[in-house]
């Protein structure tokens, strides 16, 4: 099936010409020989939507993850919060059962952020900075991992090299011997991470970055990533890798609650963003998205070829907010009705016509995830290269398909749908032979 349609005019022609997607790693060191080959990708592009969980000693005093570089922490000063740091309700498995009921497929942990804190018994961590070490005497990562596998749900572990605690961080050619240990702790976590806990399904880097100047690909002198991810290759030769630690990876990455507009994308991409927009790490501030503008957020990213990571924020004693777990089953509401218009599909033919619809395809199944019915409750698509058989509306209701020119006219008729939410028309295509 095609993504393009050099007939566009209009709307649709308009939509294909602007784009608000910004990959991050875009300009990160380039090497094909690291790259997992398009089947070991296809369980990741099918799956479409995943669980982020920030999680940390900053969960404490409720302010976000920059907290100790934003208010100026010193370093020992901070680290007292390891010492409070013992949850009490922590439970991955309730973890995992909020993203199976939100309809994700897979999860993605901080395992390490920028304040140097490890969720796992390290080794290689700088002065024993980690939860097996300090107050909380658990490796949280191997009860998250068990509880991933348990519930079916994909493993992804993220970790930051940037530890602010380093003045080498900061200062990496004037303050050498510094920087060295940095990077020795870096290689030597990462180590642990992809070999003590099996398979690894996701490792996603962030902050790869020196003295937050410049990009990741600006600090590959000093990380060398092609280095880094073949030790990472040699133990989890499956695993996808984010482009952020300086060398492109197997994806790109979208940050952030911006709208996405513009066309169909041919590489594999990811949207991260915050349930609750004050910040990732949990926030005693609370502005959360409607489960509407999640639903909306996910058709825009899945029907441009990308898949949607949306981040929760658990609290101190490791519960994620029960307001943020219900928009998250509210979303799973939906996607129990429409979710074989999201999972396992693949972008177009057609292209995403902006604040309209979008198109997602599976076998014989069309889907056109209808944003906005308008004032007329029809919307036009451009002509298919098969006919349609039938139509149906996934979550109830009639639909009329009838040719319109040389494209096809859908008109609703009767459908209640739930307001602010996306309705999907199937079209049963043809088998063409």
């Amino acid at each position: 099936m095609s993504h393009t349609d050099d007939s566009l005019q209009g709307d649709e022609l308009a939509s294909q010409l602007k784009s608000s997607v910004v990959f991050k790693g875009e300009h990160s060191v380039r090497d094909a020989s690291l790259k997992l080959p398009p089947e070991d990708m296809v369980w990741w592009r099918d799956a479409k939507f995943g669980m982020f969980l920030h999680w940390g000693l900053y969960a404490i005093p409720a302010r976000g993850e920059w907290l100790m570089h934003n208010e100026q922490i010193p370093a020992d000063e901070y680290a007292k919060l390891a010492d409070e740091f013992a949850p009490r309700h922590f439970d991955a498995a309730a973890w995992a059962d909020a993203a199976k009921a939100a309809g994700m497929k897979y999860m993605v942990l901080t395992a390490r952020h920028h304040d140097g804190f490890a969720l796992w018994d390290s080794p290689a961590s700088f002065g024993g900075f980690c939860s097996a070490r300090t107050a909380a005497r658990r490796d949280f990562v191997a009860e998250y991992v068990a509880a991933c596998r348990a519930a079916g749900l994909a493993v992804g572990l993220y970790y930051s090299p940037m530890d602010w605690r380093f003045p080498g961080y900061f200062q990496p050619r004037e303050l050498p011997e510094d920087a060295a240990l940095l990077k020795q702790q870096g290689y030597g976590q990462v180590e642990e991470l992809v070999s003590r806990y099996g398979p690894i399904d996701v490792l996603w880097y962030d902050g790869g970055w020196l003295a937050h100047q410049g990009t990741d690909a600006d600090a590959a002198w000093f990380w060398e990533p092609l280095k880094l991810n073949a030790m990472v290759r040699a133990h989890q030769p499956h695993c996808v890798i984010n482009p952020r630690s300086g060398w492109e990876g197997d994806f790109q990455c979208d940050e952030g609650g911006h709208e996405v507009t513009g066309p169909i994308l041919d590489e594999p991409w990811e949207k991260c963003l915050n349930l609750n927009r004050p910040s990732w790490g949990y926030n005693q501030r609370d502005d959360l998205m409607t489960a509407q503008e999640v639903v909306r957020m996910l058709v825009n990213v899945v029907g441009r070829g990308g898949n949607v990571l949306l981040n929760v924020g658990p609290d101190a004693d490791g519960v994620i907010p029960p307001a943020h777990v219900d928009v998250l089953r509210q979303v799973g509401d939906w996607l129990a009705v429409n979710g074989q218009a999201i999972h396992g599909t693949r972008p177009g033919p057609l292209q995403p016509v902006e604040g309209r619809y979008c198109v997602t395809h599976r076998g014989d199944r069309l889907y056109v995830l209808v944003l906005d019915w308008g004032t007329e409750r029809q919307v036009v698509l451009p002509a298919l290269d098969r006919a349609v058989v039938s139509a149906a509306i996934l979550s109830g209701g009639a639909v009329i398909c009838q040719p319109q020119g040389r494209g096809v006219l859908l008109t609703r008729d009767g459908e209640r749908a739930a307001a602010g939410y996306p309705s999907v028309v199937e079209l049963v295509l043809d088998s063409g032979l």
